[in-house]
């Protein structure tokens, strides 16, 4: 009975299949030991060069925050303190055309204006004062196609600890925004609903131009929000309101200029009063929370004023 073997001194089939597979597995152990393993046993957590390095701070509250190694705002300030704000007028050219869409619920033409239309009515029916105004009737809503453009972007940064960083733009909008109302004006006196005097109007915007300071948002803040502001003083702002009028029944005064300069102070006041706007983080601040906020700021300036 001849003795079973497996290797000789002669090559055999089974022999090169053995040796083939070792040799496999020898270079596969290289190409993993030297290319992809860290042989390097005195630094084990060495890191790899490409990360962007992160420093750590600590607040007072042991808090730990990470820091990266460079400051958008220095660097801004280092290469002119000013930048395009190409980027900035595309986005707001996008969410005020969104803005339209909604309002016209997505459709185009005259059925998208006739909602848009009744959606301004409505609006202005909640907000007009009943004892004075009668029913308002729009006739017709032109929300116009442009946005407002932002040029000339200026960093400011105190060097005071803890400062706020603000970034002015000088702020243009043309456009042709209108609406086109009637309504009654209403004298309760020596009873209600004594007389009524029809009032027709209507107001086209084709100019607002101010400086506007934008605030981003605090990362301590308890609700940080994006700030747009006019900066002080508020009155300082460029605009260029058209009015038609018509009053009577049967006489009719055609274009009153105390009408249009009574309705130009009147939108001028609401611009000053309401100089700031919010906007709201998702995630971070909700609605209800800023405007708290907005009413605990005003009653510390009133506060501060008396």
């Amino acid at each position: 009975m001849a003795s079973a073997y497996i290797f000789s001194l002669q090559p055999t089939f089974t022999q090169g299949l053995i040796l083939g597979q070792l040799s496999i597995l020898f270079l596969l152990f290289l190409i993993l030991k030297y290319l992809f393993f860290d042989t390097d046993t005195e630094k084990p957590y060495r890191k790899a060069a490409y990360p962007p390095r992160v420093e750590l701070d600590s607040d007072d509250d042991g808090l730990v925050a990470p820091r990266l190694d460079f400051d958008p705002f220095e660097k801004a300030k280092r290469e002119g303190g000013a930048e395009s704000s190409e980027w900035l007028n595309v986005l707001l050219q996008q969410v005020v055309d969104s803005y339209r869409i909604k309002l016209r619920n997505g459709l185009a033409g005259t059925e998208g204006n006739e909602i848009a239309r009744q959606r301004v009515e409505e609006f202005v029916n909640k907000m007009r004062p009943t004892g004075l105004l009668d029913v308002v009737k729009v006739h017709s809503v032109d929300m116009g196609s442009s946005a407002p453009r932002f040029s000339h972007a200026r960093i400011r940064r105190d060097s005071s600890p803890g400062a706020e960083t603000h970034i002015d733009y000088d702020m243009n909008y043309v456009d042709n925004v209108s609406i086109s109302i009637s309504t009654s004006v209403l004298f309760n006196y020596p009873f209600p609903s004594f007389a009524r005097l029809p009032v027709s109007l209507s107001i086209s915007l084709s100019l607002f131009s101010a400086s506007v300071r934008m605030t981003p948002p605090n990362p301590t803040a308890p609700h940080p929000t994006l700030t747009f502001a006019l900066p002080v003083p508020r009155s300082d702002f460029t605009l260029d309101i058209k009015t038609s009028s018509l009053m009577g029944s049967r006489a009719k005064l055609e274009d009153v200029p105390k009408i249009h300069e009574l309705i130009q102070n009147q939108i001028r006041r609401v611009v000053m009063e309401k100089g700031t706007w919010k906007v709201a983080l998702p995630g971070l601040a909700s609605v209800s929370e800023v405007k708290e906020d907005i009413k605990a700021e005003r009653r510390l300036a009133e506060r501060s004023l008396n």
